[in-house]
């Protein structure tokens, strides 16, 4: 087995690949023939002129080569990483492949029109909205106190992390204050769902490189914290639990035991992980020196979380700008150097490390008191108080059923979810449903950065560099 650190350290060097070189069709007869089919299919001329302009989305064209650099940029046209090859390729020796949308190797209903030298990626075109669930604008028209049971389905990996962002953004519109026990149970669950969430990462691309034990053991050990989510919240995922003013419930009888098993179970699981992976040659030669993105791209293209940190960017939103408490306990931020896909994993699963010693200091420190604020406008009476107050059964009534107003303005509020910067905008025109609500989700950004990653690197490296970005397409089309 390899020494390899579980701390990113950058010291392993990533190798360099030189693109194969395109081997010319020695048959002529039929060659021509099969140019001119090939062509025919690229340039959609089997379409009728009068449709292809409501086609645009699902022609076979990929969009002009000139256009404004930074957009070149975002295209993934221009590179200065990944496999480079010395001279371009004629038009005819480049065809138009179309992947997707098919869900396992896509990560979601994720469609690519990639355009190929051989087996060498020439251009990317990501093609999303498939999914178009609107939940933006479904958000209109629920109030403040629905909202949760909303944005909880949009990136269903990390449900918590969705109620957080939104939960903390409505009460910054309140100007409501949050009981430490409430901060401190938001800052464990959220903590246990970013593990839960690097688990099923972790299961997914080892499966995509063929490891397929890896699907085994990451949902072994994902299944002790939904069982505690279950146990807490009542339901596995979109559990509509964190919401403004605090969480649903307090923690169960016994939770204190079922975090012990879960740390135990968790930490034993990422050593097998890393047994299993640091040293086995294959996993390495298909992660090394793939799918990378310097820092500047990072930058340019809004990529943030674990990509970016395996990039070399030391950027947690959980450090620059803390939330829920979250300050009040001690944790490292793992940084990568080279930004491909071996950082990527070294960076998941030191993150989940830390993660664990987050979830063990909430264990050890939990403060009494409510776990939901005491404001009356926000939060309803004790459930005893309704078989004794008329009163109380009244104010349950009109606060789930026509809500709370919020005061006139706007708030964004960002939290680090397990896939980066995940940000709520909120607009209130003083009523009791938001104006508008907008999501600044992380996955779109690393959709967006496919092309910078994929340009000018082999075909078989492209589900490998989708699944190292970790996209979420509930988080996507939104």
């Amino acid at each position: 087995m390899s020494d390899t650190p579980n701390v990113v350290t950058g010291d392993t060097e990533a190798p360099t690949t030189e693109a194969p070189a395109v081997v010319a069709d020695q048959t002529s007869q039929g060659a021509e023939e099969r140019r001119e089919i090939h062509d025919m299919w690229v340039a959609g001329t089997e379409e009728a002129p009068w449709m292809r302009e409501y086609t645009d989305e699902g022609a076979q064209e990929m969009l002009d080569v000139g256009s404004d650099p930074a957009v070149e940029i975002s295209r993934g046209t221009v590179v200065a990483d990944d496999f480079v090859d010395e001279a371009p390729a004629d038009d005819d020796e480049l065809q138009i492949l179309n992947m997707g949308p098919q869900h396992p190797s896509t990560h979601g209903v994720l469609r690519l029109h990639l355009e190929l030298e051989g087996e060498t990626i020439r251009r990317v075109k990501p093609i999303i909205g498939y999914l178009h669930t609107g939940m933006e604008k479904t958000a209109e028209t629920l109030t403040y106190v629905q909202g949760s049971t909303n944005v909880t389905r949009m990136d269903y990996l990390s449900p918590l992390h969705m109620e957080l962002a939104s939960s903390l953004a409505v009460e910054s519109l309140l100007n409501v204050e949050i009981p430490e026990r409430g901060q401190a149970i938001r800052v464990l669950l959220t903590e246990l769902n970013r593990v839960s969430s690097h688990l099923v990462w972790c299961a997914t691309q080892g499966t995509d490189l063929g490891a397929v034990s890896m699907m085994i053991f990451g949902f072994r050990d994902r299944e002790y914290i939904l069982q505690f989510f279950e146990k807490t919240t009542g339901l596995r995922m979109n559990h509509n639990f964190i919401r403004p003013g605090g969480v649903a419930a307090d923690l169960p009888d016994g939770w204190e035991d079922d975090i012990e098993q879960i740390i135990a179970k968790v930490e034993a699981g990422v050593s097998e992980y890393e047994e299993l992976f640091n040293g086995n040659p294959i996993f390495r030669d298909r992660t090394m020196g793939v799918g990378v993105i310097t820092p500047e791209e990072c930058d340019a293209l809004g990529v943030t979380g674990p990509m970016a940190r395996a990039a070399g960017i030391k950027w947690d939103i959980r450090k620059a700008f803390p939330y829920s408490g979250i300050e009040k306990y001690d944790f490292e931020i793992p940084t990568g150097k080279h930004g491909d896909v071996w950082d990527r994993y070294l960076v998941r699963m030191e993150e989940i490390r830390q993660s664990m010693g987050i979830i063990r200091q909430v264990l050890e420190t939990m403060p009494a008191g409510d776990y939901r604020t005491t404001d009356r406008k926000v939060s309803p009476p004790p459930r005893k108080r309704i078989d004794e107050s008329m009163e109380a059964l009244i104010h349950h009534f009109k606060l789930f059923t026509s809500g709370f107003k919020a005061p006139a303005g706007e708030t964004y509020t960002a939290i680090e979810s397990p896939r980066g910067e995940l940000g709520m905008y909120i607009v209130s025109d003083g009523r009791e449903r938001p104006w508008r609500m907008h999501a600044r989700t992380p996955s779109f950004n690393h959709v967006q950065a496919l092309p910078t990653m994929m340009t000018d690197s082999l075909v078989a490296d492209i589900v490998a560099t989708i699944a190292s970005a970790d996209p979420v397409l509930g988080d996507v089309d939104r």
